[in-house]
């Protein structure tokens, strides 16, 4: 059973910051996983009021606040013509609608967790993150950090054209992935990411240029990545299923991004 000793809702920033550098002190996200454990907290901290909950669009990203609920990333319809509706295809399997609507962005992003879509996704898009301390830091950095006793405010999304496809395998319908994966091509870079093996995702780059083909990305994606067992699959099976989502994420990006070539010349 979770047990909370206090509860606070700080006026500023500065006050949530110095708050949560106390011992067993949380900072609260949308309170979904939290509440699953059994643990006793000193200091539950709301954010309500001091991080944003919506998205902005600065006109070069899109500037998503730590309260958003992963519903908002969902149905926002610029985040989803952007990525051609990879953050909708990586968040319409999580739970369910009502779960939706409590999960944020920020406590997704903050945890980073191996089961993570969300994580997969945003690190394939080049994502990057910004704390209220230490600034602004790639979300490929801030997913090798260790422990990090700072306020995530919001997840920076640059708005530079990008084609995408994100797949994943569950054993069934609402549960965590078996395995994920992103890929994302954007300036001549193609950006692979594999999540939920189980561990944190992790990133690969190709240049386009190379001629290499989705059966060989796959290929060295599967061969590269450390996968582990746990009760949902065995390692071996999440190498098998890693071949087979990279391969086929790869060809729908290469297709998109090939019809939409077409379409430029017409």
């Amino acid at each position: 059973m979770l047990t909370i000793d206090k509860y606070l809702r700080p006026a500023t920033l500065e006050e949530a910051y110095e708050a949560a550098q106390k011992k067993n002190s949380v900072i609260l996200g949308g309170m979904l996983w939290l509440r699953l454990g059994n643990r006793r907290i000193g200091t539950a901290i709301d954010l309500t009021g001091l991080v944003p909950d919506g998205i902005e669009d600065t006109g070069d990203t899109y500037r998503i606040g730590a309260y958003a609920t992963l519903r908002t990333l969902e149905t926002h319809e610029g985040l989803n013509i952007l990525t051609d509706h990879a953050v909708r295809d990586s968040l319409c399997s999580i739970v369910g609608v009502q779960f939706r609507n409590l999960a944020t962005a920020g406590g997704s992003i903050f945890g980073r967790f191996g089961f993570s879509d969300v994580v997969t996704t945003f690190l394939a898009l080049g994502a990057s993150v910004e704390l209220y301390k230490t600034g602004t830091v790639t979300l490929e950095e801030f997913c090798t950090m260790g422990r990090v006793n700072d306020i995530l405010t919001h997840i920076v999304l640059p708005k530079s054209p990008v084609t995408a496809s994100y797949l994943a395998h569950r054993n069934a319908a609402t549960d965590f992935p078996v395995l994920n994966t992103c890929a994302a091509l954007c300036d001549g870079i193609l950006t692979v990411t594999v999540g939920s093996r189980p561990l944190r995702a992790v990133p690969y780059r190709f240049p386009t240029d190379s001629g290499i083909s989705a059966e060989n990305i796959a290929e060295t994606v599967a061969g590269q990545t450390v996968f582990a067992s746990n009760t949902r699959a065995s390692e071996d099976y999440r190498r098998h299923l890693c071949r087979v989502l990279v391969r086929r994420a790869v060809t729908d990006v290469l297709e998109k991004s090939a019809a939409k070539a077409a379409r430029e010349v017409k």
